[in-house]
């Protein structure tokens, strides 16, 4: 009963995630004149506020090994940047899609970084139909740009970074999610640091300031605290599955930011994820 109920748990954590990750092209869209790393880094600098309270003010909690940290810096900020240098150099709905390898590699790799774990021909099946769920979603319809771009590789590894973070969360010393804040200054100051170097200067309004303060504290905050509490409490194989829900949901956003019905291949997306998330959900072992 303890495991189903932590199950469950973990599942409501990783949904919320999930949800609030399905906000971020919305904003994204409201932002776009912001440079990117400038964004993400002013991003994670607001949602590291987060760990505040929930370290209870005792920044103590904050403190993890340097292997830890190095961890935490190479899944929050390498994503992010191995994601926008993909953007850079490929079409972005190819780079989008491919980045959204993300989700299959966890269900994947689960059994390499977690021993103990196996995978099932039900987790395969189930991730492949997510997988070709969520590239409806992004896809939509749309002709694809032929030819390759050497934009993909930092797309697949963006890919892999997220899906082995989320992995080896669980194989570092038990942390508490309170210290994702620390994960988030860091890299913040880093994204900001590359903003310098990389992207031209702008000028903010307060329109940006509040929106970027609904990022922070929503996708590119809470959002890590609640994931790295569901990896934590439950099966990464479900939860992988389960995260084929993040481009639908954004998808969702986007129309309904532009008053758009959602189309047939949307609504297809739709019913094989979910069916893609109750499949995965039936294996326990």
């Amino acid at each position: 009963m303890k495991v189903a109920s932590e199950q469950r748990s973990a599942t409501l954590l990783a949904l919320a995630a999930i949800v609030l990750w399905g906000t971020l092209a919305p904003l994204g869209v409201s932002l776009q004149h912001v440079p990117p790393f400038l964004l993400t880094g002013l991003g994670l600098l607001v949602g590291s506020v987060i760990g505040l309270p929930l370290s209870g003010w005792n920044l103590a909690r904050w403190k993890v090994p340097p292997t830890t940290l190095g961890l935490g810096v190479y899944g929050l900020f390498g994503f992010h940047f191995l994601l926008f240098i993909a953007l850079r150099h490929a079409p972005p709905v190819q780079a989008n899609l491919v980045n959204y390898l993300w989700p299959l590699g966890i269900v994947l790799m689960a059994p390499l970084f977690l021993p103990g774990l196996k995978l099932r021909a039900l987790h395969v099946a189930a991730a492949l139909i997510g997988f070709t769920g969520a590239a409806l979603a992004i896809v939509g319809g749309r002709e694809l740009q032929t030819g390759f771009a050497w934009g993909y590789i930092p797309a697949l590894c963006s890919a892999f970074v997220w899906a082995s973070y989320s992995l080896l969360c669980r194989r570092v010393p038990a942390f508490p999610s309170a210290a994702i804040g620390l994960f988030g200054l860091v890299s913040g100051l880093l994204s900001l640091l590359c903003h310098v170097l990389l992207e031209p200067a702008v000028t903010l309004s307060a329109t940006d300031g509040m929106l970027l303060l609904a990022m922070g504290l929503g996708p590119l905050g809470a959002a890590f605290y609640l994931w790295d509490a569901a990896l934590k409490r439950g099966d990464p194989r479900q939860i992988g599955v389960l995260s084929f829900l993040t481009p639908l949901l954004s998808t969702l956003a986007l129309l309904g930011l532009r008053s758009e019905v959602p189309s047939p291949s949307l609504m297809a997306a739709a019913v094989m994820i979910v069916g893609a998330a109750v499949m995965g959900s039936r294996v326990t072992s």
